[in-house]
């Protein structure tokens, strides 16, 4: 009979268990690795911008530095402005400005001017007489100054109007506050005083800027006939409401020149009210002169 040698078989199975336990263990210390490293790299993809978030991150940086203000001269500002605006047409140059005064700010205008109203008056060309243009102009408003305006809107409105513009106040006349009621019109005409009509003018309009102060439900339009050089036959009737049509809405500001830089009056630049259909139209008008107004 064979003998076993029992010290030799334990010491095979002690090697063989021992080789397990070892594979075991470095499978799992594998396994518990991947999980530790899954969840530092999720903690540091927390902490580090993603790539496009890092560009972004440097485009709004570069936005900071682009729009930073720049040093200024003794009459300049020292922040930038935002005064968003819409190019209406080139032919005329008529731009708009939405939202260029608050709510607030047009019924304090409404308010003061509304104890003052008188019925509008025109300019006079050579041979018209006051019989011989009713109906033109039927309308009614009043003047007043920025230095009149104890509340200092006028004075805002007047500022902003000259940072737009880039012509001073100083240049502006006084405001004239007009409002249209049901059927009021004002018939096509130039804000440009035509020497040859008006006779010789000290100093001459080269803007104006309309300030609505109110909405109006049907009608109201500030129009411009010959917008692009359209409608420009001598049979073009002066009381028909035709052409670029800008609706008032309260607190928008319209600007359009009356005279290119060379001086010359731009004949496109003829304008006029339409007719309100529907409720009650409120304007502030600014003309704006080459030379300061020395009234």
């Amino acid at each position: 009979m064979m003998k076993v040698n029992k010290g030799r078989h334990h010491h095979y199975w002690s090697k063989k268990l021992g080789l397990t336990v070892v594979l075991l263990f470095c499978f799992f210390s594998f396994l518990l690795g991947l999980i530790v490293s899954a969840f530092i790299n999720q903690d540091i993809s927390n902490i580090r911008p993603r790539p496009r978030l890092l560009k972004s991150i440097e485009e709004g940086r570069e936005r900071e530095r682009e729009h930073n203000p720049l040093p200024h001269g003794n009459t300049g500002e020292p922040s930038m402005s935002l005064i968003p605006f819409q190019v209406l047409s080139w032919k005329p140059r008529a731009l708009y400005f939405p939202s260029f005064a608050t709510s607030e700010q047009c019924e304090s205008i409404i308010n003061m001017a509304k104890v003052q109203l008188k019925p509008s008056t025109l300019a006079l060309r050579k041979g018209e007489t006051v019989e011989s243009t009713q109906g033109v102009r039927t309308s009614s408003g009043m003047f007043i100054s920025a230095s009149e305006d104890k509340t200092g809107v006028l004075d805002l409105i007047e500022q902003k109007i000259a940072k737009v513009t880039m012509i001073p106040s100083s240049h502006g006349e006084a405001f004239n506050v007009l409002r249209y009621e049901i059927g009021q019109r004002y018939q096509s005409h130039y804000d440009a005083f035509h020497p040859a009509e008006y006779g010789p003018q000290k100093s001459q309009r080269v803007a104006s800027f309309l300030l609505y102060l109110s909405d109006v439900e049907e009608g109201g339009e500030t129009m411009f006939p010959f917008e692009n050089g359209v409608y420009m036959d001598s049979s073009y009737d002066f009381k028909k409401c035709i052409g670029l049509k800008v609706k008032p809405r309260k607190g928008d500001g319209l600007l359009f020149y009356s005279v290119f830089p060379n001086g010359t009056i731009d004949e496109l630049s003829l304008h006029g009210s339409c007719p309100v259909i529907k409720g009650e139209k409120w304007v502030a008008t600014k003309w704006i002169r080459d030379r300061e107004d020395e009234d």
